[in-house]
């Protein structure tokens, strides 16, 4: 049975997160995501990293035994919705590094696990993740171009990628190649490789702007990296499965902020309707403005269902493919819709700097297409439903 109650336990911690975000992350937002802030930007995050430690709010969602607050899958998911009121928050409290530390946790050896884990959950060293590449469709994963072939003791790397989001900040990456010659069944041929980000032929060519904005979602050209054959990150072959493992709970805490980013949204829009006057009436008393505020209430509240439908799925040890791919382009599309919304209300104020809007908004148009593209999760997702009925299973919501 779904419960969307925050759970009593959990509540009094979700208002002191919320708390944190609204009282010491918005303050300081223009400054984190100024183009030119440099140094200033570190020295802002630094601060709030540090706050965070001392409220007792870092790294919330992180396991215990790898340094921190080890809050249970569902417990966590209520505590993600508002964090991802802030894009910065995520960093701010420690819930940046959540993906990665675990599959650092789950399949790296020793030495990897010393020296990084506990660095990566302390907020010492950051982490990248290299997949996505500019000369194939990536929402394809088996046309991956980069591969690494063992030479002696050591994997030769060879590619191109971007979007490796932070990496030039990160310790490491995180780096999906082809390991396995062409006869190999494509979803057992690829590998993951832990590669320092000082290697000799990692190469960073530029921080790709999206939307306008240079954002830390970089290009790198891997050219001839050498790194030991300990380096890769659990068995040769199976970088899908530890991709899946990391995206699946991943596209959960995407949604969840998505779902607080959508709230913020959706506060502002409000705000401005019930204080802006045109034509002798407040924008509220505007049946066109009523109509925003419901549309948009309903598309949150059906996305919220959605997602902690998913959630509870994926925490009773389901996959919950079919309900993570709803979520996913639902969640996208919803958060657009409120964003967008809000903006009109505001009218020129919403697209300017003064309010949070535009920023988010611009995040909020690449969420459709990170972590698979809408028509990728659509089609899949259809044809698992439509292969259930054709095995005789159907699909009754009601027992879903």
């Amino acid at each position: 049975m779904l419960n969307i109650s925050i759970p009593e336990n959990i509540a009094p911690l979700r208002a002191k997160v919320l708390e944190f975000v609204e009282q010491e992350v918005y303050p300081v937002e223009n400054e984190l995501f100024a183009s030119r802030a440099g140094e200033r930007r570190g020295e802002i995050m630094r601060g709030l990293m540090q706050k965070a430690k001392d409220a007792g709010l870092w790294a919330l969602g992180h396991p215990e035994e790898i340094g921190g607050g080890g809050l249970p899958f569902m417990d966590y998911v209520f505590i993600n919705e508002v964090v991802g009121r802030s894009a910065a928050a995520t960093v701010a409290l420690g819930t940046h590094s959540l993906q990665d530390s675990i599959m650092l946790h789950r399949y790296a050896n020793d030495e990897w696990r010393e020296k990084y884990l506990a660095p990566l959950v302390a907020g010492e060293v950051f982490p990248s993740f290299g997949m996505t590449e500019p000369d194939v469709a990536s929402s394809d994963p088996t046309q991956l171009k980069t591969h690494a072939e063992l030479d002696g003791d050591e994997w030769v790397i060879n590619g191109h990628k971007w979007f490796t989001s932070g990496a030039g900040s990160a310790a490491y990456t995180t780096v999906m190649v082809r390991t396995e010659d062409e006869n190999t069944p494509d979803h057992q041929a690829f590998s993951m490789i832990v590669v320092p980000t000082d290697t000799p032929g990692y190469n960073i060519i530029r921080d790709v702007k999206v939307m306008g904005s240079a954002d830390g979602h970089y290009e790198v050209v891997y050219d001839n990296v050498r790194v030991p054959k300990e380096n890769l990150l659990g068995p040769r072959g199976q970088g899908f499965k530890i991709a899946q493992d990391r995206l699946g709970p991943g596209r959960i805490f995407h949604c969840m902020r998505w779902l607080g980013q959508a709230q913020r949204a959706f506060d502002l829009m409000c705000e401005r309707a019930n204080n802006r006057v045109v034509f002798g009436k407040t924008l509220g008393e505007h049946q066109q403005i009523q109509k925003f505020v419901f549309d948009t209430a309903a598309e949150i509240q059906a996305s919220r269902l959605l997602t902690l439908h998913a959630a509870q799925k994926i925490d009773q040890g389901d996959e919950a493919r079919i309900e993570i791919g709803l979520i996913k382009v639902y969640g996208a599309q919803m958060l657009h819709n409120a964003i967008d919304r809000a903006i009109q209300v505001h009218g020129a104020l919403g697209v300017t700097e003064d309010t949070p809007l535009e920023r988010m908004y611009r995040h909020a148009r690449f969420a459709r297409i990170y972590d698979g593209a809408d028509e990728v999760h659509i089609q899949t997702t259809g044809r698992r439903i439509l292969r259930r009925y054709q095995n005789g299973e159907g699909f009754d919501f009601g027992l879903r």
